[in-house]
């Protein structure tokens, strides 16, 4: 598994959720320690990206923490609006 595979777990989790996926954008920054995923949705799908008091978005951070600590790595998930 490579570090892209982050951006794509992603991409999927928010695509699953939103009612407009084309609008989904998703992009990595690749720091030194940490990789930081952004993540865009349309205005319409924000709140079902965060979820009711950012459960929905918890529950991503959870999921892409378990994904980078198997790869030995650390990385962060940005919610963009």
């Amino acid at each position: 598994m490579d570090p892209s595979n982050l951006r794509d777990l992603v991409e999927f989790m928010a695509k699953a959720l939103v009612d407009n996926p084309n609008d989904v954008d998703v992009t990595e920054v690749v720091g030194e320690q940490t990789t930081v995923v952004e993540l865009k949705v349309a205005k319409d799908d924000l709140g079902k990206v965060i979820g009711k008091r950012g459960k929905t978005a918890h529950s991503m951070r959870t999921i892409l923490n378990a994904a980078s600590t198997k790869l030995n790595k650390r990385s962060v998930l940005e919610i963009v609006e």
